[in-house]
């Protein structure tokens, strides 16, 4: 999968563990978007077809509410909670396990709002 981490999610070591399973991973600052804001970010996960990893739920369910009610198009957003719940929160090495899961499932990711929490 082709995946853009925003700010939230940048991290080196998560970025290595994707890369390893497989997925092709851009970071903000390979994209030169290192502290744009929330709609840059998924402007340009947008503009280069990349599904965008967040873990800023509210602002970009909002942005995704706001694409679709205009019936425009996103490639996905991907959302990791944190919830400071051991129990429900994912590692970096589950973050890669869980994304696993939702690729196995096939479950929908183009134009979905999909947080990875409940795909542990």
């Amino acid at each position: 999968m082709n995946l853009y981490l925003n700010d939230d999610m940048k991290n080196p070591l998560l970025a290595r563990y994707l890369r390893q399973a497989g997925h092709d991973v851009q970071m903000p600052a390979d994209a030169g978007m290192d502290g744009a804001d929330d709609p840059e970010h998924l402007t340009y996960s947008i503009k280069v077809d990349r599904v965008l990893l967040t873990g800023n739920h509210s602002d970009f369910k909002q942005l995704h509410l706001l694409i679709v009610q205009a019936c425009g198009h996103h490639p996905g957003i991907l959302v990791v909670r944190r919830d400071n719940d051991p129990s429900r929160d994912l590692t970096l090495k589950g973050i890669v396990r869980t994304l696993g899961k939702l690729l196995a499932a096939g479950a929908p990711i183009a134009d979905q709002c999909t947080v990875l929490n409940h795909w542990r």
